[in-house]
């Protein structure tokens, strides 16, 4: 590999890892790895605390995405996997940041004003904040590419934003403008089993509408089973209703391209019969979850290898984390003698 360019990305360790985030994003972790000189992962622990103060589930939850990330192909050879709460220079140039940022573009995010209308929970300044957090998280490597979803952008946006006007400020081009990355020229939504058009989701009141990572093979099969449909075509080469092509989407997901095939050629020709449909996408997705389930149970055990895997990866980050804040101190003047 000689690419210079630093590649991260992060996840909040609240609810489960569904096959859309598997699919969509850690996949591609996975290939950045193999393509980028610096990849950083981390676990956003104290972004968390924004929505969940339940000091006994943290520690579970920690565990249980550290192990995911390794059991979906992380490397911590080939990569910095490190714990948000680790790195004490992430707080400290959030603090800074938060010096330019607005409260009125902040209150404008869509995510922050979705919290507000939805009033499930509180407004906290932390809740407020959080893309200035997160552009925290981004900047502090100087990161140049940050895989995100489409409900993510605006972060990024802010983070663009918050670097050019560091830069702007203090004089200095000091951070990249982090640009939004993914290896599919189009972002991959992997779609509900409710057949609403949205996509599959850990935050969904019903949890048959995701397939988990940890779910067993029963469950899984049971899930796409009872999955919405139609009541099917009624003339050669109709239009896929939202339910029937989220089905399709996940069967080219995690069938071979020669069953999507056979099974596009009988929906075309109105012989499918959505039972033994789903019954090939269940049999395939058992056959791509089940061992990768199977590895984050035996991870899970490992306390002592995700001990050693933190602190590996908290080193690296330390380390550029650091070189970065010096340059800010540098620049905002806080170096005093």
């Amino acid at each position: 590999m000689e690419n210079k360019e630093i590649v991260l990305s992060g996840v909040r360790p609240t609810g489960k890892i569904h096959f859309g985030n598997y699919y969509g994003a850690i996949r591609n972790f996975v290939k950045m790895q193999e393509s980028f000189d610096h990849c950083f992962f981390f676990i956003a622990d104290y972004h968390s605390f924004t929505t969940q103060k339940d000091a006994t589930l943290l520690p579970q939850q920690v565990r249980r995405i550290l192990a995911t990330y390794l059991a979906c192909g992380l490397d911590p050879n080939k990569a910095a996997i490190y714990l948000q709460s680790d790195i004490p220079q992430i707080p400290e140039l959030y603090l800074l940041l938060n010096m330019i940022s607005y409260k009125g573009e902040l209150e404008k995010v869509p995510t922050f004003k979705e919290k507000i209308r939805d009033g499930k929970q509180s407004v906290n300044a932390g809740l407020l904040t959080y893309p200035t957090l997160m552009a925290a998280d981004i900047l502090i490597h100087r990161s140049n590419k940050v895989p995100v979803g489409k409900d993510q952008q605006q972060h990024l946006e802010m983070a663009r934003n918050l670097a050019g006007r560091f830069n702007h400020t203090f004089g200095d081009e000091f951070f990249p403008e982090p640009q939004a990355f993914n290896f599919n020229a189009e972002l991959i939504k992997i779609m509900s089993l409710s057949g609403d058009g949205g996509k599959m989701s850990k935050s969904d009141d019903n949890p048959n509408n995701a397939i988990f990572m940890d779910d067993t093979d029963k469950v899984m099969t049971k899930k796409i089973m009872k999955a919405t449909a139609d009541s099917g075509p009624t003339e050669p080469n109709s239009e896929k209703s939202v339910p029937v092509a989220g089905l399709f989407e996940l069967m080219r997901c995690v069938s071979a391209p020669e069953v999507v095939e056979e099974y596009e050629k009988k929906y075309n020709d109105c012989s499918i019969q959505y039972g033994y449909f789903k019954k090939q996408i269940a049999e395939d997705m058992v056959k791509m979850v089940g061992p990768i389930r199977d590895k984050i149970e035996e991870l899970e055990k490992d306390t002592e290898y995700l001990a050693k895997v933190v602190k590996d990866g908290k080193e690296q980050a330390l380390e550029s984390a650091e070189k970065t804040m010096q340059g800010v101190r540098r620049l905002v003047g806080l170096n005093y003698f």
